[in-house]
């Protein structure tokens, strides 16, 4: 029988971009796989991204959209919030604005923050996201299925599309789903910014 080899994550090093969000996310996406002793290839197979590409972003050569880290998270059941503080050291109760970590959409421009403070095992999360006027956003699938969702718009105006359901939200509406499949968000001609609060099933 022949054995295949798991590639051997290697760290990102790139001077004082080492800790950045990017890299951070980068050396815990080769980390995820490695600890579940999958070949790229394996992971190429269950997720639908090439083998090349997911090459590049464990060495932090490509950012990967939010689409891709949805789809990535969903194979090692963890959400993207959790991939984003991972890489805290400790677990406080309090965390100031300046380290609450964010993170950019490189193919919409969609800025997702880290309200919450990190925890290993939470529960329950905080995300403030801010869309660009007309961005729109879509995933294939939810990457828990059975997330709760509370979102609450902030400003501008949004449109929530899942499971045959549309929801037009305004400032100051709140709406409460959960997700099983798809998912689309997309921005009127104004910028839009929520918060949403995610209960793990």
């Amino acid at each position: 029988m022949m054995e295949i080899a798991v590639q051997a994550p290697s760290p990102v090093q790139v001077g004082s971009q080492a800790n950045s969000i990017e890299h951070r996310i980068a050396n815990r996406l080769a980390e995820l796989r490695a600890e579940r002793g999958w070949t790229l290839e394996t992971l190429a197979q269950r997720t639908g991204i090439s083998r090349a590409t997911l090459s590049r972003l464990e060495r932090c050569e490509l950012s990967p959209s939010a689409a891709m880290l949805a789809t990535l998270c969903g194979q090692y059941g963890w959400t993207l919030s959790r991939l984003m503080v991972e890489a805290e050291q400790t677990t406080p109760s309090v965390i100031s604005v300046a380290e609450q970590v964010t993170w950019r959409d490189p193919d919409t421009g969609y800025v997702r923050r880290v309200v919450s403070p990190p925890h290993p095992k939470l529960r329950g999360e905080l995300i403030e996201v801010t869309l660009p006027a007309g961005a729109s956003v879509s995933y294939d699938a939810s990457y828990l299925p059975g997330l709760e969702h509370h979102l609450w718009m902030i400003e501008g105006a949004l449109s929530i599309e899942f499971g045959g359901t549309v929801l037009r939200l305004r400032k100051g509406d709140c709406a409460r789903y959960v997700l099983c499949g798809s998912s689309k968000y997309e921005c009127g001609r104004h910028p839009a910014r929520y918060v949403i609060a995610l209960v793990h099933p």
